[in-house]
C-alpha cells in the first residue's frame, strides 16, 4: 500500500492534467496483455495490423513481467494538457543513470529482453543510443495508433476532469476520491492507494496533488518513488463509450428533427446539385428551396461551391452522419 499525506494546503493546490504521452506508453500494455482490457479490444485489433514488427518488440519490452512501464516515459505533466511533442521532448532529456536504473528495475524477476541488454554495461553511450530509439518508436506509434483517435480520447478525458472537479467542490476529497476506483481509500487527510507494488509513506508537504485521468489504465498508479513529487494517475470515467459502434441514424428521428422539406433536401444532397435541379425534382419554387438551402448551410449539414454559373451543394460529412450513410456512399 502507498499513503498520501495531503494537508489543507495540498488539497488547495490540487489540479488535473491530461497526457497523450501517458496514454501512448500505458496504451501498449493494452497490446501486451489484452486479458485485462477487454473495452479496448476494438481499438486493439484496429492497431495491430498497422504496426512494423521491428518497432514492435522495441515497444513491448517497456512492458516489464509485472506490467509495468519505465516511469521516466511517463513524468509529470507540465501543464493541464500538453501536445504529445513537447512531453516527448522531455522524455528525450532523460539522463543515461535514470533511464538505465528504470529499464532494469523492469526485469528484476526476470531476464532482459534482447533490445535492452545493452544497457547494463556502466556506459552511458549505448543508454542514450537506446533511449533515442525508444522516443523515436513512441513518435511513430503516437502518429499511427493514437493520434487518429486522440481527439475522441480527449473529450472523454476532458469530460472526467469537469465531473471531479465537481466532486470536489461539492463534497471536498472525500466525495472527490468516493468513486474514482476501489483501490483507492481517503481517511484521516490521507490518500491510501491499496494493492500495489511496494509499501512507503509520501508526505506531499505543499507539494499539492496532480491527478491524471487515463484511458489505459486499469488501477491507479503513483510515481514509483517516494521522492517524486504527488501524482496520481487514475483509470477515467466513460472509457466504454470510446469504442461503441456509432448509432444508425432514424430517418423518422431525422425529420422530426428538421422537418419534412429539410430531410427530403438533405438525403438528396448525396450528390452536388444546383439550387434549380432540387426545385425541379421536388417540384417546389427555387425560392423556396434556397431558404432551406441558407438554415443547412448555416448548421454545417451542406457544403457549397460555384461551378461557372451555378452554385453546387452537397452534403457534408456532419449532413452523412445525419441522414445516416457514410461519405462514400
Amino acid at each position: 500500500m502507498i499513503s498520501i499525506m495531503l494537508g489543507v494546503e495540498d488539497l488547495a493546490d490540487t489540479r488535473f492534467a491530461i497526457s497523450p504521452l501517458h496514454e501512448a506508453v500505458l496504451s501498449l500494455r493494452v497490446l501486451r496483455d489484452p486479458g485485462l482490457y477487454a473495452l479496448h479490444l476494438p481499438w486493439r485489433r484496429s492497431v495491430l495490423g498497422r504496426l512494423d514488427a521491428p518497432g514492435a518488440d522495441l515497444l513491448m519490452s517497456l512492458v516489464g513481467p509485472d506490467r509495468c512501464v519505465p516511469d521516466f516515459l511517463t513524468p509529470r505533466p507540465a501543464t493541464f494538457a500538453a501536445t504529445f511533442e513537447d512531453e516527448l521532448a522531455a522524455v528525450r532529456r532523460t539522463p543515461p543513470d535514470v533511464v538505465r536504473r528504470d529499464l532494469l528495475a523492469l526485469y528484476l524477476r526476470g531476464g532482459l529482453p534482447a533490445v535492452v541488454q545493452g544497457i547494463t554495461a556502466n556506459e552511458d553511450e549505448p543508454v542514450l543510443a537506446l533511449r533515442d530509439a525508444i522516443c523515436d518508436r513512441l513518435h511513430r506509434y503516437w502518429q499511427t495508433a493514437i493520434k487518429p483517435t486522440w481527439p475522441q480520447m480527449r473529450l472523454v478525458l476532458e469530460a472526467d476532469t469537469t465531473y471531479r472537479a465537481r466532486q470536489l467542490a461539492v463534497g471536498g476529497a472525500r466525495l472527490l476520491f468516493a468513486d474514482m476506483h476501489p483501490n483507492l481509500r481517503w481517511q484521516d487527510g490521507v490518500l491510501h492507494i491499496d494493492k500495489m507494488i511496494g509499501r512507503h509513506h509520501v508526505a506531499a508537504a505543499g507539494r499539492g496533488l496532480l491527478l491524471v485521468p487515463s484511458i489505459f489504465s486499469h488501477r491507479p498508479a503513483p510515481p514509483v518513488s517516494p521522492d517524486e513529487p504527488p501524482m496520481l494517475a487514475y483509470p477515467c470515467r466513460g472509457v466504454a463509450t470510446l469504442w461503441a459502434p456509432t448509432p444508425t441514424a432514424d430517418a423518422t428521428a431525422v425529420t422530426s428533427l428538421l422537418g419534412a422539406p429539410r430531410a427530403r433536401l438533405l438525403r438528396l444532397l448525396a450528390e452536388p446539385l444546383p439550387t434549380v435541379e432540387m426545385a425541379r425534382r421536388l417540384t417546389v419554387t427555387p425560392s423556396a428551396v434556397s431558404q432551406h438551402l441558407q438554415v443547412l448551410h448555416a448548421t454545417g449539414l451542406i457544403t457549397r461551391a460555384r461551378d461557372g454559373r451555378h452554385v453546387l451543394y452537397r452534403r457534408s460529412p456532419l449532413g452523412d452522419q445525419v441522414v445516416g450513410q457514410s461519405a462514400e456512399q
